[in-house]
């Protein structure tokens, strides 16, 4: 259920191949009975809503469950890295390693994951520009 005492957001971005792939919508939301899990989109911007009735810690990988895509560090949905394939995430510009799923969700964070052959250029954003009040 959606609560407001604990309340910020963060911003994903996907790129596969050079691409960008769209965040879904309503992650999260069941529109049929009006529920929110705590961790949600409301639109296929990219930002991650955190609406909790207590501060917990929340990652990554909980937004992937929401979405049904498994997400580890070796691959993104059917994506697995491999045959000259690669998976990168970043954090407000910078590579980290380790398990994706783990990278923690705070308030203005900007995590992108980057899949494809090394060679393809990328720009990775470091920052997103959040509306006021977000």
């Amino acid at each position: 259920m959606e609560g407001t005492a604990y309340h910020f957001h963060s911003h994903l971005d996907v790129i596969v191949d050079g691409r960008p792939v769209q965040v879904p919508a309503n992650l999260g939301v069941d529109l049929a009975a009006r529920k929110w899990s705590e961790l949600h989109t409301h639109d296929a911007s990219g930002v991650i809503h955190i609406e909790a009735p207590a501060k917990r810690r929340y990652v990554l990988g909980q937004l992937f469950n929401e979405w049904d895509v498994r997400l580890n560090a070796r691959q993104v949905g059917g994506l697995k890295a491999a045959g000259g394939k690669r998976l990168a995430a970043y954090v407000d510009g910078k590579r980290v390693s380790g398990n994706p799923a783990a990278i923690e969700l705070t308030a203005h964070r900007e995590i992108a994951l980057v899949y494809g052959a090394p060679d393809i250029k990328v720009k990775v954003p470091s920052s997103y520009a959040f509306s006021l009040g977000d």
